[in-house]
């Protein structure tokens, strides 16, 4: 996944310096109820779609783009599954984030062809019961609060707490 040109700057006056920002996540359901996945390269893991927001760009906005870049699929946002901040990480040149994580729960409106995609990643769909192993762990921790969202919406989104 490419730096965004706004982290490039930053990164060009604060060195390895730790970065808050914003990201979002999607969990992304189909109608026989199967979730997309991309297989990242930079760690050839299966993960959830996710990308970092641009300056003023709106949430909702940024994962559909995301969705759309990464993997072809038009979708629709349903619901904000859960908000949490991760853990601060460290990249192996030494850039060091931390985000603060929204995870969309998304639909399928519209599969396109693999020409509509922006970035190289594979894709497939799993079903929940047989998600692959080696997953992000990250990820798999947001599938099940979404799956746990779904199973009682009424509660609404998972918030982390200290």
């Amino acid at each position: 996944m490419p730096v965004p040109p706004f982290v490039a700057r930053l990164r060009a006056l604060v060195g390895n310096e730790l970065l808050w920002l914003p990201g979002v996540t999607a969990v992304v359901i189909n109608a026989a109820g199967h979730l997309l996945l991309v297989r990242r390269s930079e760690r050839d893991q299966w993960a959830l779609v996710r990308g970092v927001l641009g300056p003023g760009e709106q949430p909702a906005d940024g994962i559909l783009r995301e969705i759309r870049e990464e993997t072809g699929v038009i979708a629709k946002v349903e619901a904000i599954s859960s908000i949490r901040s991760d853990e601060p990480m460290q990249y192996p040149n030494g850039d060091r984030a931390q985000y603060l994580e929204i995870t969309f729960l998304c639909s399928v409106v519209k599969m396109r062809t693999d020409e509509a995609r922006r970035e190289p990643f594979k894709t497939a769909w799993f079903a929940p019961e047989s998600l692959p192993t080696g997953m992000l762990p990250d990820s798999r921790t947001r599938v099940d609060r979404t799956l746990e969202f779904l199973a009682d919406p009424g509660n609404g989104p998972w918030f982390a707490s200290s």
